[in-house]
């Protein structure tokens, strides 16, 4: 049953993917799929979220992208759940089917071939899982995958070259793996000054103001613990930037945030933004965007989008970073706040020079260059049918499940 019971589309010629994804909330594997859906022409999407339509299914459905909710409880599968999708696959036929991140791989994989279908493509979002901090039931879903890699999907996409390096030592089969980076709509995330004003003014930040900020939810694996403790040494060395966090968990009543930060004395500089809907106008704010990760990124879109809007970017190294950055910005170890601290206060120094401009004008170039949104849908296609071919007509399509 679609999330939307009156949802009606009018088939087209075009075959099916379906996307089988754990949920639907937001996150940025959410995210990569929703860009992928709505700017691919060539396939008719089809997304089935093991739980609820979250923030992203009302928004597929808007831009005509068929959604299905299983409606299996958080950290659970239900008989009637894994029934709804067997039924799904054998009623859709789909061309292929794309699954999203662990679980999704699990489940959606094993039911996809009890349902006969043969062309599946996992896709792995996450680089370590770090034990007492990443979910028990998510390291031994991985390990289950690991072993499973060798029979269930016939290509393994990882967002990250990381994300592939640790896998294969997990254990997941090497030669099933392609790397895709995620892509980016260069339309939506563009430096827009005017957009970055109306954030600061509506903060009552001044134009002239050093502002910093880190877009992700309120996370250990994010540690924004480490961000903070950077604030206070600079905040020692009369470095007083502004520090907007946004994202999920990031507002005034996370109590222990909001203890921790008046313990820093920090509570001047540090704005809890919560959930936003204009990312693109927040970088746009930004000087510098500071991302304190500790472990599990991949391909953290955060940066690319920052640098996307002409922000430049300090990251701890994690997943892919050091790679998306590269010499546009600044890379220091995880869990080390003074090196951190300098990174901040070496780059803000760059603000008076005349090479400030030249930075924010390569940080997007590398962007536009490697990380576009027609180079990920491209390489998609070649990895659900080969050959760059975009297209399959419906006898081969309804041929694939055998």
């Amino acid at each position: 049953m679609s999330c939307q019971s009156n949802f009606e589309q009018k088939l087209s010629t075009k075959v099916t993917v379906l996307h089988i994804i754990t949920g639907l909330h937001d996150g940025g594997a959410e995210a990569v799929l929703f860009r992928l859906c709505t700017q691919d022409q060539a396939y008719q999407h089809h997304v089935a979220s093991l739980r609820d339509a979250g923030k992203y299914g009302p928004l597929l459905e808007a831009q005509g992208v068929r959604v299905t909710c299983l409606s299996m409880p958080r950290g659970r599968v239900t008989v009637s759940g894994l029934w709804r999708l067997w039924c799904l696959i054998r009623k859709e036929r789909p061309a292929v089917i794309q699954t999203w991140m662990y679980h999704a791989d699990l489940v959606g994989g094993v039911i996809a071939r009890l349902a006969g279908h043969r062309n599946i493509v996992w896709g792995i979002r996450h680089t370590t899982l770090v034990p007492g901090q990443s979910p028990r039931t998510t390291i031994w879903v991985a390990k289950v995958c690991a072993r499973l890699s060798r029979i269930v999907p016939r290509r393994i996409v990882c967002c990250a070259e990381k994300a592939r390096e640790v896998h294969a030592k997990l254990g997941y089969d090497r030669d099933r793996m392609q790397v895709i980076p995620n892509g980016y709509d260069l339309s939506v995330f563009q430096p827009n000054p005017s957009a970055g004003q109306q954030v600061r003014h509506a903060l009552s930040l001044d134009k002239a103001e050093d502002v910093i900020g880190f877009v992700a939810r309120y996370d250990p694996q994010k540690d924004h613990d480490n961000l903070l403790r950077a604030l206070a040494i600079l905040n020692g060395q009369g470095i007083c930037p502004q520090c907007l966090l946004v994202g999920t968990g990031l507002v005034a009543r996370n109590t222990i945030l909001v203890e921790r930060i008046s313990e820093l004395g920090l509570q001047d500089l540090v704005h809890l933004i919560g959930c936003r809907n204009d990312v693109p106008a927040l970088m746009n704010a930004l000087d510098l965007h500071v991302m304190s990760s500790a472990f599990g990124e991949a391909f953290p879109n955060v940066l690319a989008e920052a640098m996307a809007c002409g922000t430049p970017c300090v990251s701890t190294d994690v997943g892919d970073a050091a790679e998306i950055v590269g010499p546009t910005g600044r890379i220091v170890p995880p869990r080390n706040p003074e090196a951190l601290a300098k990174a901040i206060r070496t780059m803000l120094a760059e603000k008076v020079g005349p090479d400030w401009t030249v930075r924010r004008e390569d940080a997007r170039r590398r962007v536009s260059e490697r990380y576009s949104l027609s180079q990920m849908v491209d390489s998609y296609h070649e990895v659900w049918v080969g050959h760059g071919q975009h297209g399959m007509d419906r006898k081969s399509n309804d041929e694939d499940v055998k």
